[in-house]
């Protein structure tokens, strides 16, 4: 079975972008529509208030909360995430997982991005710049088997390194971090899998491509998402 996680937790102050509890109701209907494999849904989260009874509630831990992004100060600040790398995942979450960021309408049949035997697949070819020496994962969505990746989590010191995978040029909190720890060489989705970017690859256009499994807008206020596009109002419910 394929626990699919969803995280929300009251941002800092200054954050673009704020979710509700119906951000993630929404995010469960349309996995549900779009993947047809044995699944749950979970979400990670410090006010379960208002979510579907339906979805499996996991407390958000206290780890890293107040933990500050040096990247930019109205960025987001998602380390606490990081424990989904601990080898204690699988008891917290599950086996095996797929963590979803809420800035996403999914648009096609999920079971080909999911159903595979990778330990480790994460989300690519996104704005991020890539040089020689580091690769530009997203952290908007990646999977796993519990524990793959631990050096993620263990490696981790709340006093060096975020500043470390800044100086390295990894944006973001655990995204950056994520990165910098993995380097190169993960399996990544791209749009040849159907795996898009509404900031990158569909701005200036407002047609969705033929093989669009799932489009993600990141970097993107959530809460004044553009209401003109048929494609969202068609998929976003």
């Amino acid at each position: 079975m394929l626990d699919v996680v969803f995280w929300k937790w009251k941002p800092r102050g200054g954050y673009r972008s704020h979710f509700s509890a119906q951000h993630v109701n929404i995010a469960a209907s349309m996995v549900r529509r779009h993947y047809s494999g044995q699944h749950r849904i979970n979400c990670i989260t410090d006010d379960a208030s208002g979510i579907d009874k339906s979805i499996r509630i996991i407390p958000l831990w206290s780890d890293y909360r107040n933990l500050r992004n040096p990247s930019f100060t109205s960025g987001p600040s998602c380390y606490c995430r990081l424990k989904a790398f601990s080898k204690e995942a699988k008891d917290i979450i599950g086996e095996r997982f797929v963590s979803l960021d809420l800035d996403f309408v999914a648009t096609g049949d999920l079971a080909p991005l999911w159903d595979r035997d990778d330990d480790f697949i994460v989300w690519g070819d996104t704005f991020l710049k890539q040089d020689n020496n580091l690769p530009g994962y997203n952290g908007s969505m990646w999977m796993m088997t519990a524990g793959s990746r631990s050096q993620v989590w263990e490696r981790f010191d709340p006093l060096k390194s975020p500043q470390e995978a800044n100086r390295a040029g990894r944006k973001g909190s655990d995204q950056g971090w994520i990165t910098y720890v993995l380097g190169k060489g993960e399996k990544m989705w791209t749009t040849e899998d159907g795996v898009y970017s509404w900031r990158k690859h569909l701005r200036n256009s407002k047609v969705l491509p033929e093989n669009a499994r799932i489009v993600f807008f990141h970097g993107v206020p959530w809460n004044s998402l553009p209401p003109q596009i048929a494609w969202v109002q068609q998929n976003y419910k």
